[in-house]
């Protein structure tokens, strides 16, 4: 880490800071505070704003599970993201029928063709991979995403998915948090 954590938990924080940790807290659970918490910590009202955004990505939109997480570990794999990578990588595995051929897929940085995934998981893997690389998402690819039965809201849901996923990959390898870095997976080198 290119910082020093904030202390766990943090100490002398304002009544209002003390606030936002308390909803950090409350969304974190029984998981307690992430070396992310403890890095965004030191802005707390960026830590506030980035909790609200996150949970919301995460827990309050109405993409199936093994979508959301496709669209958050292509970011995590094309920027080298290993933290985020190595925490969401788990999650998508236990999304309902996703198996380890799958995962293969996701985690190849440059697919020929969608193997074992089925036509939506390909048309989301391919929408993060042009915002996450080109940000233009073409308009063939839009509507073939789009025509595979996403809602307007799941579109919007999407997008925003995969564009926060990039904001947090390259905010963990900027500031090398967790020190996960220098640790690429085997399968990735």
């Amino acid at each position: 880490m290119r910082l020093d954590y904030v202390p766990n938990p943090p100490t002398d924080l304002s009544p209002e800071d003390q606030e936002v940790l308390e909803r950090v807290k409350v969304r974190r659970g029984s998981m307690g505070l992430i070396p992310l918490d403890l890095t965004l910590l030191h802005a707390p009202k960026i830590a506030d704003g980035w909790n609200a955004l996150l949970g919301a990505v995460r827990t309050k939109n109405s993409l199936p599970d093994d979508l959301r997480e496709i669209a958050i570990c292509r970011p995590a794999l094309i920027n080298q993201a290993w933290f985020e990578w190595n925490a969401h990588a788990p999650i998508l595995l236990k999304a309902e029928g996703f198996t380890e051929e799958k995962l293969g897929v996701v985690r190849d940085l440059h697919p020929k063709d969608k193997g074992a995934l089925d036509d939506r998981q390909w048309a989301v893997l391919r929408f993060a991979d042009a915002m996450t690389r080109d940000i233009k998402v073409p308009q063939a690819l839009f509507d073939e995403v789009k025509g595979s039965g996403f809602t307007d809201q799941q579109m919007v849901e999407l997008t925003a998915t995969v564009a926060s996923y990039n904001l947090v990959s390259r905010f963990l390898v900027a500031l090398d948090v967790g020190e996960q870095n220098e640790k690429v997976p085997e399968w990735a080198k």
